[in-house]
């Protein structure tokens, strides 16, 4: 800590006045009156004299300013380091659903955390529910995930908006139309998520809106793994409802077409969700950036 001596040596040349500085710095006229007596007392060497309607800096007192300024630089600096290195993140534990780890944000977080030294990444895959009481229980820094959040203790970021389309192969009838109808789908070997799937999920919602329900169709595989069921698709063995951000990829490439289902409004948004008392919020918005950036 800077020796508030040398504080009011520069505040006085600053302010050309001992009152000035007095009433800057908060203290007693007498009390920075006796502070530069110390320093005089200690340097042998007079300070201030009285200048133009203003006391001035002698040439001993120049010198003792000169290496003032520089203290307080250095400490500054030292300050600021230690903020720094306090600040400085060496790792982040990520949560991520199985649909946005089929998307690009995977992607994204691999970009941003190329341009961080010393930074390690871990993510883990896990439903909605399973990873915002990981976030409660500070076992994930923040989570990816296809819903908003209501706890007073986690805020959100919204990346953008998805919804639910019908994938199926290339090969497939239905391939190149734009949309296909509930009836349609009905006769289709359905290929869906695990009940416990924030997109299993909506898909019911949205079949119960119209008062239908899962049992109408035909279900022959229920698997947790994205990759499979785009893999099983593409094999023919089945048609899949599935993020459309998921299937992109596989899209751009010809290797699955992509249809809506009328009737169905399946829509909703990816988040990045975090607890209130995160530290780097700076990293969520940086991450978004990345993630637009991509998107543009």
């Amino acid at each position: 800590m800077i020796d508030n001596k040398y504080l009011s040596l520069l505040k006085i040349h600053e302010l050309g006045s001992y009152t000035k500085a007095a009433e800057a710095l908060s203290v007693s006229q007498p009390a920075i009156t006796m502070q530069i007596k110390q320093l005089e007392s200690q340097f042998d060497a007079k300070l201030f004299e009285r200048g133009k309607g203003r006391v001035v800096l002698t040439k001993e007192g120049e010198i003792v300013l000169k290496y003032a300024q520089r203290m307080i630089a250095i400490e500054n600096n030292l300050l600021q380091e230690l903020k720094n290195e306090k600040d400085r993140i060496r790792s982040l534990t990520v949560g991520i659903t199985h649909t946005a780890e089929s998307s690009s944000i995977i992607e994204a977080l691999a970009r941003f955390v190329s341009g961080i030294d010393h930074l390690s990444l871990k993510i883990l895959t896990n439903t909605t529910d399973h990873l915002i009481s990981m976030l409660k229980n500070y076992e994930i820094d923040f989570a990816f995930a296809e819903q908003p959040v209501t706890s007073p203790n986690l805020c959100y970021t919204t990346l953008g908006t998805d919804k639910l389309i019908l994938a199926v192969a290339p090969e497939h009838p239905l391939a190149g139309r734009e949309s296909v109808t509930i009836e349609e789908l009905k006769k289709e070997r359905l290929i869906l998520r695990l009940p416990d799937s924030g997109t299993r999920n909506l898909f019911m919602a949205s079949l119960e809106s119209l008062s239908l329900s899962i049992r109408d169709f035909n279900v022959v595989i229920e698997i947790d793994s994205i990759a499979t069921i785009k893999d099983l698709i593409r094999r023919n063995f089945g048609v899949s409802v599935l993020a459309r951000s998921a299937c992109l990829d596989e899209a751009r490439k010809g290797k699955l077409s992509l249809l809506s289902i009328e009737g169905l409004s399946m829509e909703r948004s990816t988040n990045i969700i975090y607890r209130q008392d995160f530290e780097h919020p700076q990293l969520i918005e940086g991450i978004a950036r990345v993630y637009h950036e991509m998107q543009a």
